[in-house]
């Protein structure tokens, strides 16, 4: 129709002269099948998938899915924990894992994800008096000194092994300033989709409102374990911290690591974080490694067993995680939603929130452990200007200006003869 239509006003006012081009297949009028016929073009089914329920994690009480010949999950007294593999971020079994709960001095592993990039090991810093304004009473202290030059390297070993507040805050000075350091940490914990956490004081120190959990915790362990320097500054038992002319020990404060005060070492430990206020109890991030596996344990404020139970229950949880490792079904998982999405450039992310699939939330990092539906990024045909019919009109209104081109020049050249 496109042609004719061109081609008759083209040669208005002498004999008619019509091009019809045949109508190609692809864009012919469908029809209908035959009743009862199996139409030879449809939807592909897609491969059926195991969804992990995202919002299993959300759930009150213990979540965990054995099979057969896993054992039970130990009974801890903590409020709040989760066991997870490290390498694939699966959590294999968890308590109240979003519970929101002060997190004390475990949220100086969210700190040193933020700040430790920031500065060389081997740079100095002179410590000005201003840098020490501020601490809390009662803070834990690695003993920084103002006058006093030390490398970044040993300010961090104080903010690992002796959970020094006075180590933290002057880092925080040469990260930017403590406002401008809470920010990044707000940042950083919500490009990890740890949406549980709020920060008010970078060194974990109790403060109003502050907040995180035994899953937010479980992910800053684990994206710490990727970072070398993390990795080493949090399973360092011993160091030698500078005084001027001369140096004293500290130890670090985790007794998985060192075996202090009758806790036994445990076998594999890669660190990562303890902590205590009288606000948030006893709080610890552990990871430890057992063959070519490693687990992530974090616990919040065990109730029994006073201040070392901690330890005993990241120890059965450990112990746990590592015997019952292919033998449970994950209930949820640490990587962030983001990442999984971008592993495949050719589908796009529907976010599954806690309730269930949606649209992508106002919030631009989806929260972690969210499992994604990668769906393929589907056009209509009209609407794909890469389409095997995209050339198609063009040429066929090519073909129609040709003709009446044509058609205009032998008219010109019959007038000029006569």
């Amino acid at each position: 129709m496109i042609v004719t239509s061109a081609v008759r006003h083209a040669a208005a006012g002498s004999a008619a002269l019509l091009f019809v081009l045949p109508v190609p297949a692809a864009i012919a009028s469908p029809v209908a099948p035959a009743p009862g016929a199996v139409s030879s073009v449809g939807e592909p089914t897609p491969p059926a998938r195991h969804y992990v329920d995202p919002a299993r994690l959300d759930r009150r009480g213990t979540q965990v899915q054995r099979l057969p010949g896993a054992p039970e999950v130990p009974s801890v007294s903590a409020l709040s924990w989760v066991v997870a593999d490290a390498s694939s971020g699966e959590v294999l079994a968890a308590r109240n894992a979003h519970r929101k709960l002060p997190p004390a001095s475990t949220l100086k592993a969210l700190f040193a994800l933020t700040a430790l990039p920031r500065h060389a090991p081997s740079e100095r810093h002179t410590v000005a008096d201003s840098e020490l304004t501020g601490i809390g009473a009662g803070s834990s202290l690695v003993g920084v000194k103002e006058g006093y030059t030390y490398k970044v390297s040993d300010l961090w070993n104080g903010v690992f092994l002796s959970s020094g507040n006075d180590a933290v805050h002057v880092l925080a000075e040469m990260n930017g300033g403590w406002e401008s350091t809470t920010r990044q940490m707000q940042e950083k914990a919500r490009s990890l989709g740890a949406v549980d956490t709020h920060v008010v004081s970078p060194d974990g120190y109790d403060a109003p409102g502050q907040v995180s959990s035994a899953y937010d915790l479980a992910v800053f362990g684990r994206t710490g374990l990727q970072d070398p320097a993390f990795a080493r500054y949090c399973s360092t038992a011993y160091a030698d911290f500078p005084a001027g002319s001369w140096s004293y020990g500290i130890a670090n404060t985790n007794r998985l690591l060192t075996g202090a005060d009758g806790v036994d070492r445990y076998p594999g430990l890669l660190g990562i974080k303890n902590g205590y206020t009288s606000n948030a109890g006893n709080t610890l991030i552990s990871a430890a490694r057992r063959g070519d596996r490693t687990l992530v344990v974090s616990v919040m404020n065990p109730q029994e067993g006073g201040g070392f139970a901690v330890y005993e229950e990241a120890r059965s949880l450990l112990d746990w995680g590592f015997e019952a490792a292919g033998r449970v079904q994950p209930v949820g998982s640490l990587a962030p939603v983001r990442a999984k999405a971008a592993a495949d450039p050719g589908t796009r992310a529907v976010s599954v929130t806690r309730r269930g699939v949606g649209k992508q939330p106002a919030e631009t990092v989806p929260r972690a452990g969210a499992e994604v539906v990668a769906a393929p990024a589907r056009r209509s045909p009209e609407a794909d200007p890469t389409g095997p019919s995209a050339g198609l009109p063009l040429a066929l209104v090519g073909s129609a200006c040709a003709a009446a081109l044509a058609l205009w020049g032998w008219r010109r050249r019959s007038a000029h003869r006569a």
